[in-house]
């Protein structure tokens, strides 16, 4: 009784309540910004996943596995192109692997410039690329190929104090409904063949599915 006789002692009250807002702000703050920086890292241990490390691209697994999430739309269409870089062999045998490198990323820089931020560009083997046009018409498709072709021609890359002339091959393959990533690859990679068969530096459309 004379606990609750003696009344509130209001300098304890205080303490009571003032000193858990000043220890634990501080450590609420820490944890915070430790949350961030593992959110952070996790987002940069994803991207350098799936992004090939020469080139700036997506890798081929990325590359494939966003293709693929975008074709289970039912009312999908489109267009792959499967892109290859000619003679490719003749600059690493002649110039040297890492002028061969230097081509490489100068040709996906290329890529990236003409297609956009938003179009999927992967490296999907040693000097092949995909690019792949969401909701894109076969009309668009070729003409986009076409930029493509052109702005590659008109590179300059200088090898060894020489100029060294760039070209790629392209086949396309467009859709409309549903398909799968298999299929699709396939057909543009058939058109791809053509390409190459025919004289290289050209762009040939695969026939429809």
């Amino acid at each position: 009784m004379e606990t609750f006789s003696a009344g509130i002692n209001v300098p304890g009250l205080m303490t009571a309540i003032v000193m858990p807002m000043l220890l634990g702000t501080p450590a609420i703050g820490i944890i915070m910004f430790k949350h961030e920086q593992l959110r952070a890292a996790n987002e940069q241990l994803q991207r350098l996943a799936a992004t090939d490390w020469l080139t700036g691209c997506l890798n081929r697994g990325a590359f494939t596995n966003r293709v693929s999430h975008a074709l289970t739309d039912p009312s999908a269409s489109g267009a792959l192109l499967i892109l290859d870089i000619d003679h490719f062999k003749a600059i690493n045998d002649n110039h040297g692997h890492d002028r061969g490198d230097d081509a490489l990323r100068l040709i996906a820089r290329t890529f990236t410039s003409v297609c956009g931020p938003q179009t999927l560009v992967g490296r999907v083997g040693g000097e092949e690329f995909g690019i792949f046009l969401p909701g894109a018409s076969a009309a668009e498709a070729s003409n986009r190929a076409e930029t493509i072709r052109n702005a590659i021609a008109q590179l300059t890359f200088r090898a060894t104090g020489s100029h060294c002339p760039l070209s790629v091959s392209i086949g396309v393959a467009t859709f409309q409904g549903p398909t799968d990533f298999c299929t699709l690859y396939r057909r543009a990679d058939a058109g791809l063949y053509r390409a190459k068969s025919a004289g290289r530096d050209r762009i040939e459309i695969a026939s429809a599915a």
